[in-house]
């Protein structure tokens, strides 16, 4: 809570910790840059909070998952005051060297969240009249590696620019870099201004007193501008002309000569020209929007209504030469015409392709939110018929011959349930081993009674559905024992670090490799947060950081797989698939076996020649061809025929594109092989389907194709994806049967037909509509082809690898 300036506290305080325990990177306090901690040496109390604002993010990584919240601050430490004229000048007065701009994930703030919240909120341009001291984060003057999950400060008289990068069409989130005077740059801080509840307050405020959604005379602000402005009622803070993202602080007379002024070589500067007048010079050189405030055109496309917004993104369909011819239509409205005629405007067109990306990944989201909607009520044949009423044609899902109804197969399978699948005497299965999967396959298992840590086991193969009781406890007991001989052997190597020699080198190498990968594996999960004990290993990179008994058994089960695989070797990876087998057992020796048996069926996914990765993508490539001509011509043409972007969804079955509880649903449907061993091709071919129309009309090259799926992550919803890649297996399915009928039953010579829907066609159902001319000008097609690939899509049964094949092109210890 916040506290009072008054008289002195001298009573001791505890000693705070260099580094948060919760962590999530686990960098010592020599690699995250040298800093002193600040003290008060009258008061022991901290530094005094001026402005905050929340939501503002590090992104370690490419994937959203792995982004930081935090909060970037304004800190001023107790030192000598300037002299000032007046008492207006209070906030002159403060030198720069005793002021901080700092920033502080929300994982470390502990007590202070509160302040900071207040402090954010506060509704006012004036630092709060009440003095806020908050715990001083540490302070660096130099920046070495990454920051990661710390907090850090660095004084203002430390900092020699600010790179600002607004929000744009390319990149949503505005951004700050911040640049020392040593020389080397900060992570960038996201400003996450959606989540900003601070941001969202002051822009509702602006838009009720003076709105103008098309001007761009300051009156729209993003989160960037609030540091700008705040660091500009303490120091000078100059917009450099040259480079206008550039802000210089407290620059000399040097910087201002060579930063300052703009450059006159080009035509094409960015600020020669205010929308709100026309086309007019900058004679004084200053810029045409007022510092760091949002592009006019980021600022339309926010503020402007849907129906504005669905006309306007017709123009990022066209090219940049299309796009410039359309500035001259007498049809555009007023203001939009305005707005393309901007130089600021005009140079966002290199942005167009991210534009388009963009948009349609926004009207995607509105779909997306549909769905979620519709997912309130059971799922029928029907809403499966409507919603795959696309080009490929309209689905149905089978009922099948399962007794039970498709709303009574789609409910959650219960551990109540699951005991009626048991005689209660011997504890032996008395339903058929297809009626289970077909329920899990279907309604999933309770995330909450623990019947997934039962019915796993069946499902993972550790257990044989048939077994007994007394069957299962005497099968866990070897387990068990197998488990401890198996962690024996290696324990017994700690001691001189693996050995000596080749082997001994490949021993540390992939001990190294388990430790760095199980401390950034699924840190978001309750039962790996934090680190509560100290780390047994003192030579560990997260030796300072500490650890948590949880990660300490996932290393464990790695190296003894280690041990009882021989022949393939740690990858990185492999914790992700680990992970959530010990979540739902947290029983080291059972979830190890657990995990062994799902490695049967992934050890292609890591081999050292990636043979099983290009295998799968291949047939994922025929499995498009075969299904969506259209689509594959498409990715053909955009040179993404190899499905690479699909690469990492493979790898670990996608377990970085959902949520985690949606991981845990997905993984046991597909490890029922209800319907295929390959399942989650189909899923692939899912996602596909489902984003189709975006990837056709606006995807035109590899990169965008790349980018745009990557970014899928956490974002797809399951429930639709599956029902969808079922239908599509239905399908599939039928149109094989198709095609080997047809090529059993010859037509006689001299006979011709138009190949129907039904059969080998395109595959896309026709409406009547849709149909009218087909007779008198039928299009030549392809005729299809299923190779070997294709038809082992059909087989219920796992693929598992001779251990000959492991060996050869496994990255395992080299003399077993």
């Amino acid at each position: 809570m916040p506290l009072e300036s008054g008289p002195k506290d001298n009573a001791p305080q505890p000693p705070r910790s260099v580094s948060p325990s919760n962590s999530f990177y686990a960098l010592s306090d020599d690699e995250e840059g040298e800093y002193n901690t600040i003290t008060h040496t009258e008061t022991g109390r901290g530094v005094k909070l001026l402005f905050s604002k929340s939501k503002v993010y590090v992104h370690p990584t490419p994937s959203a998952r792995d982004n930081i919240p935090g909060y970037i601050a304004l800190l001023q430490q107790r030192g000598r005051r300037l002299t000032s004229s007046s008492a207006n000048d209070e906030s002159q007065s403060i030198a720069s060297s005793d002021l901080l701009l700092a920033w502080v994930p929300e994982s470390a703030l502990g007590d202070a969240a509160n302040v900071y919240v207040k402090v954010d909120l506060c509704d006012g341009d004036s630092p709060p009249k009440q003095s806020y001291l908050v715990p001083p984060p540490p302070t660096v003057t130099t920046h070495v590696g990454s920051v990661g999950g710390y907090a850090f400060a660095i004084p203002v008289s430390a900092i020699y620019s600010l790179l600002i990068r607004p929000p744009s069409l390319g990149w949503w989130y505005g951004s700050v870099i911040i640049n020392s005077r040593a020389g080397d740059s900060f992570p960038a801080l996201f400003f996450h201004d959606n989540e900003c509840q601070s941001t969202i307050l002051q822009k509702k405020k602006i838009a009720r007193d003076t709105f103008d959604p098309f001007g761009s005379d300051g009156q729209m602000f993003w989160g960037g501008d609030e540091v700008i402005r705040w660091l500009r009622r303490y120091v000078k803070v100059e917009r450099s002309g040259a480079e206008p993202n550039i802000y210089l602080i407290e620059p000399s007379k040097e910087d201002i000569e060579a930063f300052g002024h703009k450059l006159t070589s080009g035509p094409s500067q960015i600020g020669r020209q205010d929308s709100s007048s026309g086309v007019r010079a900058n004679a004084a050189g200053g810029p045409s929007r007022p510092d760091a405030q949002m592009d006019p055109f980021v600022k339309f496309v926010k503020e402007a209504g849907w129906n504005i917004m669905e006309k306007f993104s017709k123009v990022t369909t066209f090219t940049r030469r299309a796009a410039q011819d359309l500035v001259e239509n007498p049809n555009l409205p007023p203001q939009v015409r305005r707005l393309l005629k901007n130089p600021e405007v005009q140079t966002l067109q290199d942005e167009f392709d991210s534009a388009r990306i963009y948009l349609a990944r926004w009207a995607m989201g509105i779909q997306e939110q549909s769905e979620r909607d519709k997912r309130q009520r059971i799922w029928s044949a029907h809403d499966v018929l409507e919603l795959e009423d696309t080009d490929v044609g309209e689905f149905e899902l089978l009922e099948g011959t399962s007794s039970l109804s498709l709303e009574e197969r789609r409910k959650t399978l219960t551990m109540k349930e699951w005991d009626t699948f048991f005689d209660a005497q011997t504890g032996r299965l008395s339903v058929t081993v297809d009626e289970v999967k077909e329920r899990i396959f279907h309604g999933g298992l309770d995330p909450e009674d623990g019947v997934r840590k039962e019915a796993w086991l069946y499902l993972l193969g550790v257990y044989d559905w048939y077994s007994t009781l007394d069957d299962r406890k005497a099968q866990i007991a070897s387990l068990r024992d197998s488990y401890y001989r198996l962690k024996l052997a290696w324990w017994e190597r700690l001691d001189g670090e693996g050995g000596d020699g080749e082997t001994g080198e490949w021993w540390r190498e992939q001990k190294g490799r388990i430790e760095k990968d199980v401390h950034r594996t699924d840190r978001n999960v309750p039962i790996f947060m934090g680190e509560d004990i100290p780390h047994p290993d003192p030579n560990s990179p997260f030796a300072e950081v500490g650890t948590n008994v949880h990660l300490e058994q996932m290393k464990e089960m790695l190296l003894t797989y280690n041990e009882y695989n021989k022949d393939l070797g740690y990858v990185q990876g492999m914790s992700d698939l680990l992970a959530p087998i010990y979540a739902v057992m947290q029983d080291d020796a059972v979830a190890f076996w657990g995990f062994q048996k799902f490695m049967e069926r992934m050890e292609r996914n890591f081999l050292r020649d990636q043979s099983g990765m290009r295998s799968q993508l291949l047939t994922l490539n025929q499995l498009v061809q075969f299904m969506d001509p259209k689509l594959w011509n498409h990715l053909e043409t955009a040179d993404s025929t190899n499905f690479f972007f699909f690469f990492r969804m493979i790898l670990v079955w996608y377990k970085r594109e959902f949520v985690w509880m949606d991981v845990l649903r997905l993984w046991e449907g597909l490890w029922t092989d209800h319907l295929s061993a390959n399942f989650h091709l189909f899923v692939a071919l899912a996602i596909l389907e489902k984003h189709r129309d975006v990837i056709m009309e606006h995807l035109k090259h590899f990169d965008e194709v790349l980018k745009y799926v990557n970014e899928l992550s956490n974002t797809i919803d399951l429930e639709s994806t599956l029902i969808r890649a079922e239908a599509l297996f239905k399908r599939f399915q039928r149109l094989v049967e198709a095609v080997d009928k047809k090529q059993n039953f010859p037509l006689p010579v001299g006979h011709q037909r138009v190949p129907s829907s039904s059969s080998v066609g395109t595959g896309s159902s026709q409406s009547p509509n849709k149909g009218k001319g087909a007779a008198t000008t039928p299009e030549k097609e392809k005729p299809r082809v299923i190779t070997p690939e294709l038809r082992k899509l059909l087989s219920k049964e796992v693929e598992v690898l001779p251990r000959t094949a492991v060996a050869q092109q496994g990255d395992g210890m080299p003399s077993k």
